[in-house]
């Protein structure tokens, strides 16, 4: 989410265009980007070569693979060919078992990306107070999301498996971006890829492209457990995820000097309003949501506008 230290550049020589990666070794070692990436290799998914390396200095010398990625090409003509490619790399992802010494998407974890929504959203960017009904609220639903999570089969999870962390290549997508990989819920990914943070699609499409996964996850032999349930893990880890990058986004904002990912925050409002409804374990969220959050929302952007 545009939060690490990494910066890329381009340079020419004379066997063509290559791709520097700078990674300060005292603030973002490259170390884990290198393991992660020859795990996935090793698994047949397709990832930027690297040609030379100065791991102390935290300098890569990758392949080019182009200015444009799945976001600056992908429409709603190609977006079913663009997807299924996808796809075939996710599912390869989900096929390599993940290390011992991985992270896991444990309780923990989930609670900690849940609160960056009461803390930044809420708290820093909106400026609510959360009295003590508010948190029950909000630690009831967590509860739920996270029980939802941990019951979900475990696999290998990219964590950021979308279409801006996809690139166009003659075998693939190459996927970019890994470094944060956990063993956690199988529908984290696929549900990351259709409901993206920069680009929504209609509803249908999404669900039917939800379907098209679980059907290949089927016949890879991937532990998919049977559709009603799958969707519902979809929906829940959905919301896990939407909640946590509105929080991101606020803290990018208020934290790092970022403002322009506040813009793409009402994507997850809708995403959000889609799929609350549907779950009664969640109601409490969705008022939540409703009458406290939307109205302090509706007030900012009155303030802002005088």
């Amino acid at each position: 989410m545009d939060a690490g230290f990494r910066s890329y550049w381009r340079v020419q020589s004379a066997n063509g265009s290559r791709i520097v990666m700078d990674s300060p070794p005292d603030k973002e070692d490259v170390r884990p980007w290198l393991q992660v990436r020859d795990l996935l290799e090793a698994g047949g998914v397709r990832v930027p070569r690297v040609l030379a390396q100065d791991v102390d200095a935290g300098f890569l010398l990758l392949e080019d693979l182009g200015a444009d990625t799945y976001l600056h090409v992908i429409n709603g003509d190609n977006a079913d060919a663009l997807f299924d490619d996808a796809v075939t790399q996710l599912l390869k992802i989900q096929a390599i078992a993940p290390p011992a010494e991985l992270p896991v998407f444990d309780e923990e974890l989930l609670a900690r990306e849940l609160r960056l929504f009461d803390e930044w959203f809420c708290g820093h960017h909106l400026g609510m107070t959360l009295d003590c009904g508010d948190m029950d609220t909000l630690d009831g639903a967590y509860r739920v999301l996270i029980d939802a999570a941990l019951a979900q089969p475990q696999v290998l999870v990219h964590r950021d498996f979308m279409p801006r962390n996809l690139m166009p290549a003659a075998d693939g997508p190459a996927v970019l971006d890994f470094q944060d990989a956990v063993r956690g819920p199988i529908a984290y990914d696929a549900l990351s890829l259709f409901k993206d943070a920069f680009l929504s699609w209609p509803q249908e499409r999404v669900a039917a492209w939800l379907d098209r996964y679980h059907a290949r996850a089927i016949e890879a032999s991937l532990p998919v457990p049977e559709l009603t349930r799958f969707r519902r893990d979809a929906d829940m880890i959905g919301v896990q995820r939407h909640l946590k990058i509105i929080g991101i986004f606020a803290r990018l904002n208020h934290r790092d000097g970022k403002p322009k990912y506040l813009a793409d925050v009402p994507r997850f409002f809708v995403y959000l309003d889609a799929v609350l409804p549907k779950y009664p374990e969640l109601a409490g969220l969705q008022g939540f949501i409703e009458h406290k959050v939307k109205p302090a929302i509706a007030r900012l952007a009155a303030i802002v506008r005088e």
